[in-house]
């Protein structure tokens, strides 16, 4: 299929044939759920913690005889039942992540750019080039496009001046084109891409 591109002030610069095993594929929302699941199980530090019977600090002889009390048999006083006890099945420090076979995620990031692209959500631009670092300037210029949450996929390295300019705009995410993914991309309105992203994510998805 055939797209437009254009340039930062909105002004068409040709177009770009994309390919429909990236662009236009049946989107998977199973695939996305999983994918989105994926990602942030990974984000998760896991660094929750409650102590057990053995990190707690106190006693360890018996509180009384086992028989003869009339009392409940305890053996600690660092048990659950006690106050300043133990957690009983308490959260440990692990890690969240778990798998996910490569051609699932592959699907998935195809699956969010064809949605995009089914929606007329994705614009793709010549390049992220700008003279100067003016927050003002850029700000106008992506209003102009329509970008009002956006996530910009620049080339291999994204242009540092542009990189400084969109830094207080919120709503507004730059990467390279190695970050894409699928979250990302979901999370915001629109998606642009530069002309070496889309060849990058090409190259890398068909």
């Amino acid at each position: 299929m055939k797209c437009d591109v254009v340039t930062l002030d909105n002004k068409k610069s040709g177009s770009v044939e994309l390919d429909d095993m990236v662009f236009g594929i049946v989107v998977r929302k199973e695939i996305l759920a999983k994918m989105v699941n994926y990602q942030l199980a990974k984000r998760r530090s896991g660094n929750h913690k409650t102590k057990t019977i053995g990190e707690i600090r106190g006693s360890t002889a018996k509180p009384w005889r086992q028989k003869g009390t009339g009392r409940a048999r305890f053996g600690s006083r660092r048990a659950t039942q006690w106050r300043g006890g133990q957690t009983v099945f308490g959260p440990v420090v692990r890690s969240h992540s778990h798998r996910l076979n490569k051609k699932v995620r592959k699907l998935a990031l195809r699956s969010a750019l064809s949605s995009k692209q089914l929606n007329g959500k994705l614009i793709i631009i010549e390049d992220l080039s700008i003279p100067e670092t003016k927050t003002k300037t850029l700000a106008g210029q992506l209003e102009g496009l329509g970008l009002g949450s956006a996530l910009i996929l620049g080339g291999d390295k994204v242009d540092p001046n542009f990189s400084l300019a969109v830094a207080n705009i919120p709503q507004v995410d730059v990467l390279p084109q190695q970050g894409a993914n699928v979250f990302d991309i979901l999370r915001r309105d629109k998606l642009v891409l530069t002309k070496e992203a889309v060849k990058h994510l090409e190259g890398l998805l068909k």
